[in-house]
C-alpha cells in the first residue's frame, strides 16, 4: 500500500466502525420509540402480505431478507401523522427476517431499521437510524428529497476522500418515503391480453407523464398519471396511429439525484428505480395510499382492451443508491454486500452502468429480487413483457458478459417470463459490454447498427450500400444463428436517449444547455443533419427538404424487416429544440406537443405514418417471420429477396461495393415461408421499394420479366400531400425519375 492509501486508511479507520466521529460533531441519533411484538409468521412471501393470520385474526406477514444482520426492526406508522411504533422481528429463516403483525390493514405505511456492523472497508454498511425501504413494497407513499439525513454516513465531513466512512446517526425517517400494505383483491379474469406476435409488433416507446401531459383530450386532472393514459382520448390515437404495443419508460418507484435537485431539476425519464414492485407514485391520480396499484391495472386493461399490449422499460441493473457516496435508501442499508458488485476494494462499488453501483445478479437472492419483480408485473399487475436497461450488466457472470449467465438461464426456464416479450439494451458501459447481436433465442435486441446505418444513409455518409442491405432485411448477419427470426432485431431511428425525429433533421450538435451541465452531457455521436440552418428556421425550402426526410425516415423504418420502434411525437413532428438528453427535463421540453396536429403539415406526417403502418399490418411479406433466402424459389428464378441497381439489373459483388445513393429492393410475395393458423400457404403481394438519397434526381430502370410487368405507386415520399396513395402505373422497363432524397413503394401488378 502507498503511503497516501496508508494515510488514507488510517484516517478512515478512525472515523469509522463505532459512529463516534459522527457524534463528536453533534450528528446525534435519537432516542428509539417503545418496541412492540409480532407473531413468528413465515418468510415467505417476501415483503409485506396482508392475509388471515391465527385464529382468524387480520393482519400482514412481513418478510426481509437481510443476510449478516444483526436484527431487523419493523417500523410501522401512524396513518394521519408520523408516530413511529417498532416491532422487533424475531423470526429467522434461511436468511429471512420475519413475523406476523395482527391488525395492520392496507393502507398503513412501514418500513425497516436493520443492524449490523458499519465497517465501510470491508463494505459492511449497516445503520439503523436509516429507516429502509422494504425491496418488495408494492406502493411508495412520498417522495425523496435527499436532505443530508438520509445518508448513511457524514456528506459533509472535512475530510471527503474518507466521509463515506463516517457513520451519520441522524433519523432519516421523516425525511424518506415509507412502504404501503397493499390488498390483493384483483381478478384478471375479464382481460384479455392482445397476445400480439413479434413479427406483427409496433412498438411505440412512451413516457406516461409526458405523452398525457398537454393532450386537450384528457382531463386536466387526469394528465401525467396512468389514469390520463387510459383515457379515451390517449388510446385513441395509438389505435388510429396502428401500434401494437405501448413500451412505458421506467414506472418502478424511482428517486430523483441529488445533483438534479441542487439545479432544481428532477429525474424525468425515471432511470433510477428504488422501488422494483411499486408503480411509481407521482404518475398516480387517485392516490398514493395503494391507490396507485389499481390505477396502474386499470391502465393496462384499457390498453388492452383496446388490443396493445404494455412493454415495462425496467432497470435492474443499478439502483438510485449510486455509490459510496450515494444516499442509504434500502438495499445498501439492507445489506450492502448481499445486494451489490464491490470493487477490489470493498468500499467501492464495481460500476458497469455508469450510475455508481451494479446489482450483483449472480447472487441466488437478487436473482430472486429481480425475477419475483418481473414475475409479480406480469401475473399481477397484467404486463406484457420487458426492454431491459443495459442488459448486458445483467448478464455478467463474476466479471464478463456470459451468454450462459445465471441471470439469462434462470429467464429461459422460467414458466411465466420465457412466454412474455423480452427487449434487451444488448449493451452496458464496462469492458466487453457490447453485445449486439449475440443475447440468445427468446430475446429481442434494440438494433443500434440499424440506427447508424440509416440515419448516415440518408444524410448520404454511408460509403457503400452493404450496411444499408442487411439492415433492411432483418439483419441476418447478426441474429440469423441458433434458431433466431427477423424479429429479433427491434429497428429504431431514434429513442428516448438522443434526438427526436424533428431534431435528427434540425440540428447536427447538441443543445443540452437547459441542463444545467456545460453542455457536456449526452452523446456527441448524433449522425445527424441539418440541412442548411441549425435548428428552427424561415427557410421554407429548407423545412420542406426536412419534412422529406421525416417521411424519408420513417419510411424506411415501417418498411424493413424486424420490429419497428416509433418514440412518443416523432408521428407528429415533436421537437425538443435540439436536446440530446432530456432526462432531466419535465417540462414542455420533453412532454408531447398534441397541437402540432393543427398544422396541416405535421397532421400529414401523422396520416402518412398511420397508413404506412395500416399498409405493414396488411402485407405479411413486410413483417417475415423468417429469414430471406436470396435463393430462386420456382422455376422463373424469383427470388425471395432481390437488389437492383439504377440500370434495372441485379446487383453484383461489385455493386455492393461501389459508392451509391440509390438501393432498390424486391420483396416478393410468392415466397413467404411459413403457413397461416389454417396451415394454408401465405401468399402475398409483391413490393419494389427504391430508396435514393442523393441531392438530384436519378433515373432508375423499373425491373422487367419476370420480376413484373407493370407497377403501382403505393408510397412516394416526394409528395406533400400523404392523405391518400399516388395513383400511378408504370409498365416494366419504364425509365422512372426519382427526385432527390425520396423513398417510393411500388406494387407488382402482375
Amino acid at each position: 500500500m502507498s503511503s497516501a492509501a496508508e494515510q488514507e486508511a488510517k484516517a478512515g479507520k478512525r472515523a469509522a466502525g463505532t459512529g463516534r466521529a459522527a457524534a463528536a460533531s453533534g450528528v446525534r441519533r435519537a432516542a428509539p420509540p417503545p418496541a412492540a411484538s409480532a407473531w413468528p409468521g413465515t418468510p415467505v412471501p417476501l415483503g409485506a402480505r396482508f392475509r388471515t393470520g391465527p385464529d382468524g385474526v387480520a393482519g400482514t406477514n412481513f418478510a426481509l431478507w437481510a443476510s449478516g444482520a444483526e436484527a431487523v426492526e419493523l417500523c410501522l406508522f401512524d396513518e394521519r401523522g408520523g408516530g413511529e411504533r417498532r416491532v422487533r422481528l424475531t423470526e429467522l429463516t434461511h436468511e429471512i427476517w420475519h413475523g406476523f403483525v395482527p391488525e395492520v390493514r392496507p393502507g398503513r405505511r412501514y418500513g425497516y431499521r436493520v443492524h449490523g456492523r458499519w465497517d465501510p472497508w470491508t463494505g459492511a454498511r449497516w445503520n439503523p437510524a436509516k429507516l429502509l425501504l422494504d425491496p418488495y413494497a408494492r406502493a411508495v407513499d412520498g417522495d425523496f428529497t435527499l436532505p443530508p439525513e438520509v445518508y448513511g454516513h457524514v456528506r459533509d465531513w472535512p475530510e471527503q476522500h474518507v466521509a463515506d466512512t463516517v457513520r451519520d446517526d441522524r433519523d432519516s425517517a421523516p425525511y424518506v418515503p415509507k412502504g404501503v400494505v397493499v390488498h390483493d383483491d384483483d381478478d384478471w379474469a375479464d382481460d384479455h391480453r392482445p397476445k400480439t406476435p413479434w413479427a406483427d409488433t409496433v412498438l411505440y416507446e412512451l413516457h406516461v407523464r409526458g405523452f398525457t401531459m398537454r393532450h386537450p383530450g384528457v382531463p386536466e386532472e387526469l394528465r401525467g398519471t396512468y389514469a390520463g393514459l387510459a383515457h379515451p382520448a390517449a388510446v385513441r390515437h395509438l389505435v388510429e396511429l396502428g401500434v401494437t404495443a405501448a413500451e412505458l419508460l421506467p414506472v418502478h418507484q424511482f428517486a430523483h439525484e441529488s445533483h438534479l435537485l441542487e439545479r432544481g431539476l428532477r429525474n424525468y425519464w425515471g432511470y433510477n428505480s428504488v422501488g422494483y414492485f411499486a408503480p411509481h407514485a407521482a404518475y398516480a391520480a387517485s392516490g398514493t395510499r395503494g391507490e396507485q396499484v389499481g390505477e396502474f391495472k386499470r391502465m393496462v386493461r384499457a390498453l388492452h382492451a383496446a388490443g396493445i399490449e404494455v412493454i415495462l422499460d425496467v432497470v435492474y441493473n443499478h439502483t438510485a443508491e449510486a455509490g459510496e457516496l450515494g444516499p442509504m435508501l434500502s438495499l445498501k442499508g439492507i445489506d450492502n454486500r448481499g445486494y451489490y458488485r464491490l470493487a477490489g476494494d470493498p468500499r467501492r462499488y464495481a460500476d458497469y452502468t455508469g450510475c455508481g453501483n451494479t446489482l450483483h445478479v449472480v447472487q441466488p437472492h437478487v436473482l430472486r429480487l429481480i425475477t419475483d419483480s418481473l414475475r409479480y408485473w406480469v401475473t399481477e399487475m397484467g404486463v406484457d413483457g420487458f426492454r431491459f436497461d443495459l442488459a448486458a450488466a445483467l448478464a455478467r457472470s463474476m466479471h464478463d458478459v456470459d451468454m450462459l449467465s445465471p441471470f439469462l438461464a434462470v429467464i429461459a426456464q422460467d414458466p411465466v417470463l420465457r412466454r412474455v416479450k423480452l427487449i434487451a439494451e444488448p449493451w452496458d458501459v464496462g469492458s466487453g459490454g457490447y453485445q449486439v447481436g449475440a443475447f440468445p433465442p427468446l430475446w429481442t435486441e434494440w438494433n443500434d447498427r440499424y440506427r447508424d446505418a440509416v440515419r448516415d444513409f440518408w444524410r448520404h455518409a454511408l460509403p457503400d450500400v452493404r450496411e444499408m442491405g442487411y439492415r433492411l432485411s432483418g439483419s441476418s448477419d447478426l441474429y440469423a444463428w441458433g434458431g433466431r427470426r427477423p424479429y429479433a432485431s427491434v429497428n429504431f431511428i431514434t429513442a428516448h436517449d438522443g434526438f427526436t425525429l424533428r431534431d435528427l433533421v434540425s440540428y447536427e450538435r447538441k443543445h443540452n444547455e437547459a441542463n444545467g451541465e456545460g453542455n457536456r452531457d449526452g452523446t456527441d455521436d448524433n449522425r445527424a443533419w441539418n440541412h442548411g440552418a441549425e435548428g428552427e428556421t424561415d427557410d421554407e425550402a429548407v423545412r420542406a427538404l426536412r419534412r422529406r426526410q421525416l417521411r424519408n425516415l420513417l419510411t424506411t423504418l415501417l418498411l424493413s424487416t424486424g420490429v419497428p420502434m416509433l418514440v412518443a411525437g416523432d408521428e407528429l413532428g415533436r421537437t425538443q429544440g435540439g436536446n440530446n438528453n432530456a432526462y432531466c427535463q419535465d417540462n414542455e421540453i420533453s412532454w408531447v406537443d398534441w397541437s402540432l396536429l393543427d398544422d396541416p403539415g405535421w397532421r400529414a406526417l401523422s396520416e402518412l405514418t398511420a397508413r404506412l403502418i395500416r399498409l405493414r399490418h396488411t402485407h405479411p411479406v413486410l413483417r417475415r417471420r423468417a429469414f430471406f433466402s436470396g435463393r430462386p424459389q420456382t422455376a422463373d428464378g424469383l427470388r425471395d429477396l432481390a437488389w437492383f441497381t439504377t440500370r434495372g439489373t441485379e446487383m453484383t459483388e461489385g455493386d455492393w461495393y461501389a459508392p451509391a445513393a440509390t438501393l432498390g429492393m424486391y420483396l416478393s410475395g410468392r415466397d413467404i415461408p411459413g403457413r397461416d393458423e389454417r396451415g394454408t400457404p401465405i401468399v402475398d403481394d409483391s413490393f419494389l421499394a427504391v430508396l435514393h438519397a442523393g441531392e438530384g434526381p436519378v433515373e432508375f430502370v423499373l425491373p422487367a420479366e419476370p420480376w413484373a410487368r407493370r407497377y403501382e405507386v403505393v408510397v412516394d415520399t416526394g409528395r406533400e400531400d400523404q392523405a391518400a396513395e399516388p395513383e400511378e402505373t408504370h409498365p416494366a422497363g419504364t425509365e422512372l425519375t426519382v427526385p432527390g432524397r425520396t423513398v417510393l413503394l411500388l406494387r407488382v401488378l402482375d
